[in-house]
């Protein structure tokens, strides 16, 4: 995948070991009425050192954001903006967007609670009750708060007509051990069951051990490459697969979910050697399905987890028709995160900005609500 002109000063060696840029994640503390951290800081080209303090998590993630928050914030002001628009005959949209896209996920937050302390009224209702179709669902996850965004997203992936596995896959593989451990903690306490048991009850075969096993959010996430474990796991690797009749997925799967991201970007140079072919072609010729889906997914996000966004985003929006989940939750969920990176990304990878796709893909207050996540023109 190409990345012309992303090369950053702030990479560490651990992690140029792989050939890719560093994208360690961090999280901010969490303002929300759930249990969970803000939006993850996945953050293409951070030293590691930027994991060691709280203002360089912050000020990274909002470096690479698109939404930042207003700096002179007045929850009521904001809520008596919202009101207005919604008032009467007829919806201000534009307000709408304007208010909700400005500020961030905590700001919101604050905002729906004094919709309803000053007003009298829940302001998701009244938001639900003036909007509809994919505009409403854009406004609805910008209101959600951010573990419950990925909570309510997974248990639709399970539970809605039908299994979206893709979008099982993509929370799981790219959300950090602290997200996901809240995302189970608020899942647990939203529904009444844990999250690996609706999985186990939808998914199967080895596909849903890839699931449970992502979805305990133990992998090392510690920045040691061990470079005789790394040839080892390579070695394990190719002996897994190209070398021999068949193959065992186990062995990819306990490799793959559970090594720190710089190892790994190690194991797959080392793999790039002894096999003769990346290790993403051979997952394509060894797997298929979903199980092949969701190895390309984790070798993805440990290579440039930007990149992985751009390609769903793209893949979302090419050809006929337009997979509208994925556009939001990717749009809603990265926004606050690492957008800029994505766009960039995009760019190199495809010729076209984010925002033309999105511009020619979608209309009305969709498109205007995107576009303004998206965050400009490239």
């Amino acid at each position: 995948m190409g990345r012309a002109g992303l090369e950053l000063p702030h990479v560490t060696a651990a992690c140029r070991q792989g050939g890719d840029f560093a994208t360690p994640d961090s999280h901010q503390s969490s303002p929300h009425l759930c249990q969970g951290p803000a939006r993850d800081s996945s953050c293409l080209g951070a030293p590691v050192s930027a994991l060691d303090t709280d203002n360089n998590r912050l000020t990274r993630s909002e470096m690479m954001a698109t939404v930042k928050g207003v700096s002179a914030f007045s929850a009521e002001q904001e809520a008596q903006a919202l009101r207005k628009a919604m008032k009467g005959l007829g919806t201000d949209e534009d307000a709408i967007i304007e208010t909700l896209t400005k500020l961030n996920v905590s700001q919101r937050q604050q905002v729906l609670i004094t919709y309803k302390s000053t007003i009298g009224r829940d302001l998701i209702d009244d938001l639900k009750s003036e909007l509809s179709g994919n505009f409403e669902r854009v406004i609805i996850g910008l209101m959600t708060p951010t573990t419950m965004y990925d909570v309510h997203e997974l248990r639709r992936a399970l539970k809605g007509a039908g299994t979206d596995e893709g979008c099982l896959i993509e929370i799981l593989a790219s959300r950090t051990n602290a997200e996901i451990r809240h995302i189970n903690e608020n899942y647990k306490l939203q529904y009444g069951s844990t999250l690996e048991d609706d999985i186990v009850s939808d998914t199967s075969s080895m596909f849903r051990r890839v699931l449970v096993s992502l979805a305990t959010g133990n992998r090392d996430e510690g920045t040691f490459v061990d470079e005789a474990l790394a040839q080892q796991d390579a070695q394990a690797l190719y002996e897994a697969g190209e070398k021999k009749w068949g193959t065992d997925e186990v062995q990819f799967m306990s490799i793959l979910c559970t090594r720190n991201r710089c190892h790994l970007l190690r194991v797959f140079d080392v793999y790039r050697v002894i096999a003769n072919k990346d290790i993403t072609d051979s997952i394509k010729s060894e797997m298929s399905g979903d199980l092949e889906d969701a190895l390309l997914a984790v070798v993805k996000c440990m290579r440039n987890k930007p990149a992985y966004f751009a390609e769903r985003l793209y893949k979302s929006m090419k050809g006929l028709g337009t997979d509208d989940s994925t556009l939001i939750r990717v749009m809603v969920s990265r926004a606050e995160i690492d957008m800029l990176y994505i766009r960039r990304e995009f760019l190199a990878m495809y010729g076209k900005s984010l925002h033309s796709f999105i511009k020619g893909d979608c209309s009305g207050d969709y498109r205007k609500v995107l576009l303004r996540l998206c965050g400009g023109e490239d």
